[in-house]
């Protein structure tokens, strides 16, 4: 008796250290490819883009800039260095248009048409399509964060980091618009 008694304390404690010794970490490694966006990576891993800061936060990725071969860490079980805020507050500005400037036809509908109407829907709703708009530290036509423009508000480099920050953020400029209008900003 005392012999099956050992034994099956033995089995016990075998299988619970056989079971509770594997690894429930879902962290993964993944290597940047080609023509990869920050929104395309979370897709990839959860079918979505509710990874798309975890990812830039535990890579210590800035201005959602990623580069082909970089090798990237994915959390998906929850476990991830960054943890969103329960609640973010935003500065926000209302812009009056022009009387005489007609709205751009995206913003009638809450279906994007098309890139252009997206990205033109987006720079109206943020600073009336103005380059030398500013709302405290958000600068220009699509009122980008000042540390991403690097001191250069010119134009060209507003649509330069702007093409940068939606590819790397959201993929398109489309998905942008879906944002800002589940949001309120993007």
């Amino acid at each position: 008796m005392k012999k099956a008694f050992l034994f099956s304390t033995l089995l016990a404690g075998g299988t619970a250290l056989a079971f509770g010794t594997s690894d429930a970490h879902a962290a993964e490694t993944y290597t940047v490819q080609s023509g990869d966006t920050l929104s395309s990576i979370s897709v990839k891993f959860v079918g979505d883009n509710s990874l798309i800061d975890s990812i830039a936060a535990d890579n210590g990725v800035s201005n959602y800039m990623i580069y082909a071969g970089e090798q990237l860490t994915i959390n998906t079980d929850g476990s991830a260095a960054y943890t969103a805020p329960a609640t973010t507050s935003y500065e926000t500005t209302t812009y009056q248009a022009p009387a005489t400037q007609a709205a751009p036809a995206a913003q009638a509908s809450s279906t994007p048409a098309s890139t252009s109407s997206a990205k033109e829907w987006i720079a109206f709703k943020e600073s009336s399509g103005s380059y030398s708009a500013t709302n405290g530290k958000y600068i220009g036509r699509y009122q980008l964060d000042a540390s991403y423009l690097n001191g250069d508000y010119s134009p060209a480099n507003q649509e330069r980091v702007a093409e940068q920050y939606v590819a790397g953020r959201y993929g398109s400029w489309e998905a942008a618009q879906a944002f800002w209008l589940a949001n309120g900003w993007y």
